[in-house]
């Protein structure tokens, strides 16, 4: 224990670490909180229109997805080429920075110009979000890979949950922050606060990270040629096969429950806007418990078996999410998205690394990445299709979405067998 302690503690991993605490900020109070209020607020004025404002979250969701899928495998490459991963962390970083700044200045401007009925300002706001998103996440790919030069690999599930659960942590510095000095009535007014604070906390991994010493390969041929043989070279290694196809499921059903989690709760549930942020800060609470308990449970059981688990609490959580039970029940769903949140996480990035040959490290986080990304797209697209499709049906619409999810996360549950099956 003391030695976990000290290797947290240490400058290479606490900096890496609160780049963690740094893009859940941005990660929590955009993504999750106040861009689906603001767009919320601005279209839904009736049951009808609450549903198609789902349906501009969920689609701008997948449009950010769509283009990381395009560039994560060649990142992957990258990375394996040249192990350069702090100066992309930094330049990814600025990008995201000085969207969110620019979604709150042009909230600021009083712009009468209209495009497809909508005023220009919205319409630009939903651009430099997908921007934002979509460098947001290209960052994590580098800011994942980083963590294999921190520590052996049987202490990667400890550091893993660290970041993570400093993570969640700096989702309630962020919320409580944010709440304090702008309130949350407005919540484009909360777009700048998080753009700071999101650069502020990521300095020390600028000053600090490290890309580690590992010997690259030298730069030769296609990069998109490479990627079609890190796919030939993941069929010769079943577990980490069928490992990506599981987590195109599960990461599916979950990132897709999180980003509509605040207009689910407030058109469908029926909580207000300041109410929801109670319930999302329950489930924080809970993702920071849960990225430190699997962490260690994942370390004494195995990240395969761990797995297992949390896709059970997410798909519990998924079904009581679509019954129309007293909305008190939603208090509930919210410990068991926030443990799932909070674990699924710290146990996939390191299982990652357990099942990738070393030498080939980079190009299997660039094809994690791609899963999960591309599950980014399929399952927006279709959360968003299906309120759009059965938008008269009101909250309905809703449910029948949220159910479609616990369909992916049960085919994953059942598929995850056979990763277990391999690995004996």
């Amino acid at each position: 224990m003391k030695r976990d302690i000290k290797l947290l503690l240490s400058i290479p991993v606490l900096s890496w670490a609160l780049y963690d605490f740094s893009n859940t900020i941005f990660s929590a109070n955009i993504i999750t909180l106040f861009f689906p209020q603001f767009v919320t607020e601005q279209l839904g004025v009736n049951p009808v229109q609450e549903q198609i404002a789902s349906t501009w979250i969920a689609y701008a969701s997948s449009i950010a997805a769509f283009f990381l899928i395009l560039l994560s495998p060649l990142y992957g490459v990258y990375i394996d080429r040249t192990n350069k991963k702090k100066k992309w962390i930094i330049i990814f970083t600025l990008i995201v920075f000085s969207c969110t700044f620019l979604m709150g200045y042009l909230n600021q401007l009083e712009m009468q110009e209209t495009l497809f009925g909508l005023p220009l300002p919205f319409l630009l706001i939903i651009v430099l979000f997908t921007v934002a998103k979509f460098t947001y996440n290209s960052s994590l790919v580098f800011y994942d890979a980083m963590m294999s030069s921190l520590a052996p690999k049987e202490d990667h599930s400890v550091i893993s949950g660290f970041g993570v659960a400093l993570g969640y942590l700096g989702t309630l510095v962020g919320v409580l922050s944010v709440m304090w000095l702008v309130g949350t009535k407005h919540p484009a007014e909360t777009f700048i606060p998080t753009a700071i604070m999101f650069l502020v906390f990521s300095i020390p991994i600028f000053i600090f990270g490290k890309d580690g010493s590992k010997q690259v390969k030298p730069v030769k041929g296609n990069g998109y040629r490479e990627v079609r043989e890190t796919f030939q070279l993941a069929k010769k290694e079943p577990a980490i096969y069928i490992f990506l196809i599981v987590y195109f499921f599960l990461n599916d059903a979950l990132a897709t429950a999180i980003s509509m989690m605040q207009p689910y709760a407030t058109t469908v549930i029926g909580f207000s806007s300041s109410a929801f942020i109670g319930i999302f800060m329950i489930a924080t609470v809970f993702s920071i418990i849960g990225a430190f308990i699997f962490g260690y449970i994942a370390k004494h059981i195995g990240s395969a078996k761990a797995l297992q688990w949390v896709a059970l609490v997410l798909m519990i959580a998924l079904i009581l999410a679509s019954l129309p039970l007293p909305k008190e029940w939603f208090y509930l769903c919210a410990i068991l998205f926030g443990i799932a949140m909070g674990s699924i996480w710290v146990i996939s990035r390191t299982l990652i690394i357990e099942l990738s040959p070393a030498e080939h490290e980079g190009q299997f986080f660039g094809l994690f990445s791609m899963s999960g990304k591309l599950s980014a797209v399929f399952g927006p697209f279709m959360y968003g299709t299906i309120t759009w499709l059965l938008s008269d049906y009101g909250p309905l619409a809703s449910r029948i979405a949220i159910l479609s999810l616990f369909v992916m996360a049960l085919g994953a549950f059942l598929l995850h067998f056979r990763v277990i099956k391999l690995l004996k």
